[in-house]
């Protein structure tokens, strides 16, 4: 690689640095040098991702600077950087990140592992499950079945298919929220629906107030739009939302956007109640701001006794303030690509009108497949073998966690896809890079924040049960015994393993 394709900022790589935890040293080892803790601190930042490949880095004196460090500690990192292959020079062109020769790539979000990855490593990157057999097939038989009228026309639908649109619709209505078709956009994922939002509401520059933790591909997302996140601080535990923090900035920030998963937060797995949802929106039109609400997780109730509040959006119900945005792909199955924006039928048109210059529609047998579902008892039944298997995980993982990291501390949600744990003091950085070599794909805390927050937790899904989820469990104890000790090279050989 020639050339720097973007920057980081010394402020910013410094708040990066400094939000690392430590190497841990092991039994009679010494603390590594200086400039070695540095170059160790923006290499993990470039195979995680958050500091891009190709991206320009600091001059010596800035960096020194912003770290209170000299700046002969910091040529002696970059060297090192360059002498192992993450750091590329020009004269007169500065510095920037790579990858050695023969590395992947590293992921700026939480992509899948490819299929034939699977044999030797586990992912727990992916919040999601396999389909819930047979109801994919039926979906797919019984779109088959409705698409010859479909297949005389052009095929483009950029508002969604108008049957499918009227489903959506009454399953608000069901709900107890009156909703039309016309306030109903259907998208490719809820990725796709949010893409629009942000294209259609938060130009570049533009302020948007998140979660933190939230959702790390939305936040990407966010960032590749050029928005300016504004993070508010969730409340520890299951205890989610800080209404006083959330009034606080979106007064003083005054935020195009705000983004909530108010059902079972992503990563946490909060619940947020009726008082809270209420408040949201009484803070959001107060200020101005159009308050974004992803609904991907909330058919994931797991617990049996537990009662679902009302949707964020019974209560607007002007519609001027709450867009929400759904997906069949948590509730369903990942690689059926349907979500939906439910908003005021002005809103949804000015949308419509924007997707003529992105994808022009979503496909066809795929809505068809949805709709089948949704007008059959196929929803509900795959819904619900989609709660059972994620609760048998749940507590498979939660057992298997407890027993071979007992100083990790979580809380177990009563639905939703995930636990945030934290690791007993260790970097999530540092698990996540030796957990790979151990045959374990689990992403940091920090994927999850703004500038290098929860350097101290990981996101554990529950994607993997019974005896899957006792060798995860022993394979992120194999990858914390790494880092605890300092021996981050990577000694242990993962075995195949075939659930």
């Amino acid at each position: 690689m020639s050339q720097w394709t973007s920057a980081v900022g010394a402020a910013q790589l410094a708040r990066q640095l400094t939000s690392q935890q430590p190497r841990p040293a092991g039994p009679g080892t010494r603390k590594p040098p200086a400039y070695r803790a540095l170059a160790d601190g923006i290499r993990l930042l470039v195979l995680e991702g958050r500091v891009p490949v190709a991206a320009r880095l600091p001059a010596e004196r800035e960096l020194a600077l912003s770290l209170s460090v000299s700046r002969t500690t910091v040529a002696a990192a970059y060297e090192a950087l360059r002498t192992e292959g993450f750091l590329e020079s020009r004269r007169g062109a500065g510095s920037w990140t790579a990858v050695p020769a023969g590395n992947p790539l590293p992921a700026r979000g939480l992509e899948p592992l490819p299929p034939e990855s699977l044999g030797s490593m586990i992912d727990l990157g992916c919040a999601a499950l396999p389909a819930p057999e047979p109801w994919l097939t039926r979906a797919f038989q019984g779109a088959l079945e409705e698409l010859p009228p479909y297949a005389h026309t052009h095929g483009d639908y950029p508002a969604g298919l108008p049957a499918l649109r009227q489903m959506l619709a009454e399953r608000y209505t069901e709900r107890g929220i009156p909703t039309m078709p016309e306030q109903i956009m259907v998208t490719t994922g809820a990725m796709g629906a949010m893409d629009a939002i942000c294209h259609l509401f938060a130009g570049r520059g533009e302020r948007i107030a998140v979660e933190s933790p939230s959702y790390a591909n939305i936040l990407q997302l966010m960032r590749e739009a050029g928005a300016r996140l504004v993070p508010v601080a969730m409340a520890e535990g299951l205890a989610g939302w800080d209404m006083a923090r959330w009034r606080q900035v979106l007064r003083d920030a005054a935020p195009r956007l705000a983004y909530v998963v108010a059902d079972f937060h992503n990563p946490t797995g909060a619940l947020a109640d009726e008082d809270r949802r209420r408040s949201l929106v009484e803070a959001a039109r107060s200020a101005g701001t159009v308050l974004v609400v992803d609904e991907t997780m909330s058919e994931l109730y797991l617990d049996p006794d537990i009662e679902m509040p009302r949707p964020v959006c019974a209560f607007d119900p002007a519609g001027s303030t709450v867009l929400t945005v759904g997906s069949a792909s948590k509730a369903f199955w990942a690689g059926m690509r349907i979500g939906w924006v439910r908003a005021a039928p002005d809103v949804i048109r000015s949308l419509v009108a924007a997707r003529a210059y992105a994808d022009l529609g979503t496909p066809v047998l795929e809505q068809l497949g949805v709709n089948w579902l949704m007008c059959t008892e196929g929803w509900d039944s795959a819904v619900s073998i989609r709660r059972e298997q994620a609760r048998d995980n749940r507590d498979a993982l939660v057992a298997a966690v407890h027993r071979e990291l007992p100083d990790w501390e979580f809380d177990v949600p009563s639905g939703g896809l995930t636990l945030w744990v934290r690791t007993g003091g260790l970097s999530g950085s540092r698990l996540a890079e030796v957990g790979e070599r151990v045959g374990i794909r689990v992403p940091s805390g920090p994927r999850f924040g703004v500038d290098g927050a929860f350097e101290g937790y990981v996101r554990l899904p529950f994607t993997v049960g019974g005896p899957v989820a006792e060798e995860a469990a022993t394979r992120l104890a194999a990858a914390a015994r790494l880092v605890r000790t300092g021996a981050t090279t990577g000694t242990e050989t993962p075995r195949t393993f075939v659930a």
